[in-house]
């Protein structure tokens, strides 16, 4: 199906013929209810964009961004703080966009921009916000602290976990916005393999996210602005595996959203795989793997480009079969039982990555949760709902007040 023939099926015919590119644009346009993007602007660049070019995507992203950045400083300097942190946001959406896809030579700047443009905002809202460091074994992990008011009170408050590659500006229109007009306090953080931490020092994930959420639960229970009987937990994407990673030793939080839920991180990458591939690493033939893996990257450029971005968090060195490996790890397994935490749990329709883990991971939990689905009918198809991320939060934030109110 064509857009040139049928522009009103963008939903269904999507925005490009490049699934990553369609996918990145319904995000981006879900994120617009919450102010971190413009609509006009996500259709406005996309237009000059050719289906597959990857540079002309990133250069596209990173021009948009860094106007905008530039607009905002001058609205800032003449003292329009509303707009400037309308402005900046924006322009951290924009930049994130083309980091995320950026050469390795560019990557560090074009993240660096965004984090200055996400700053601009932090600085400019009319949130009450805070830079933190929260120790964390021998370093500490960087964050932002943000509040409705600086009133003092101990709110709820809801810790973000991020997926894969997301920035704090998506998060905001994907959860942050919507909890915080509820009255919660937010917080983001990069862990372990995360913004920052990856690309600015090198720190790869971990599948033992205890070691990182009970960190961040302490350095919050430690502050008189926050309620200790209504701390939430929020993972997004590959989040969905993170949070109940956690939440089987970590008993001090009252509730969790997981959007979706992941019970095997794998499954998205061995289902890409020919038949006789999967048979060679799944038989532990190491040498053979990687050769013939070698050989399929050499004649797929755009399956190079997937396999080293997703690769990189894990830092498994250059071998194919030593990053499934290790990719391997992030499964929950049986520790699904030790979970008491009640837990709403997304589950959209056309699931392009962890089909059928969102109820699977309701059916394997002892305790009280939500299994919540997300139509085509509704808007709300696809991987974490991008084009309803406002719905996705009416549930979720719903959901959660009743929960806490108990």
């Amino acid at each position: 199906m064509s857009l040139l023939s049928s522009p009103h099926e963008a939903f269904t015919a999507g925005f490009f013929r490049d699934s990553d590119f369609d996918f990145e644009v319904r995000g981006l346009l879900g994120r617009a209810p919450s102010g971190a993007t413009e609509p006009g602007e996500v259709l406005a660049t996309i237009a000059g964009i050719r289906d597959g070019d990857h540079a002309g995507w990133s250069a596209a992203w990173r021009a948009l961004g860094l106007r905008l950045l530039a607009l905002a400083d001058e609205l800032r300097d003449a003292g329009h703080f509303d707009g400037a942190s309308a402005t900046y946001l924006r322009a951290s959406t924009y930049l994130a966009t083309a980091a995320n896809s950026a050469s390795d030579d560019d990557r560090l700047t074009v993240f660096r921009e965004h984090r200055t443009a996400w700053d601009g905002f932090i600085e400019t809202t009319v949130y009450a916000t805070e830079h933190v460091e929260i120790p964390y074994e021998e370093a500490a992990l960087p964050g932002y602290l943000v509040k409705p008011s600086d009133d003092g009170e101990a709110r709820a408050t809801v810790i973000l976990v991020n997926g894969s590659d997301g920035s704090h500006s998506s998060m905001w229109g994907d959860a942050a916005h919507g909890a915080l007009a509820r009255g919660y306090n937010v917080l983001f953080f990069d862990g372990p393999g995360q913004q920052s931490q990856l690309v600015e020092h090198g720190v790869p994930f971990r599948p033992d996210w205890e070691k990182v959420i009970t960190p961040v639960v302490d350095f919050l229970l430690a502050r008189p602005d926050v309620d200790d009987t209504k701390l939430a937990v929020f993972g997004l994407s590959q989040g969905g595996y993170w949070v109940p990673r956690a939440l089987a030793f970590e008993k001090r939080i009252a509730a969790a959203i997981v959007d979706p839920a992941v019970v095997d991180v794998s499954t998205s990458w061995l289902g890409q795989l020919p038949a006789p591939l999967r048979a060679l690493f799944e038989q532990g033939k190491r040498v053979a793997f990687d050769r013939d893996m070698g050989i399929g990257m050499r004649f797929g450029a755009a399956t190079a480009r997937t396999w080293a971005s997703r690769a990189r968090p894990y830092r498994a060195g250059d071998s194919y079969f030593d990053t499934l490996t290790e990719v391997g790890r992030y499964a929950l397994g049986d520790l699904v039982q030790q979970i008491t935490t009640p837990l709403f749990i997304a589950s959209p329709e056309d699931e392009q990555f962890w089909p059928g883990q969102s109820a699977a991971f309701a059916d394997a939990l002892p305790g009280e949760h939500l299994l919540q689905p997300f139509t085509a009918a509704e808007g709300a198809n696809f991987h974490c709902q991008p084009l309803a991320r406002s719905l996705t939060q009416q549930r979720a934030f719903d959901w959660l007040d009743g929960v806490l109110r108990r």
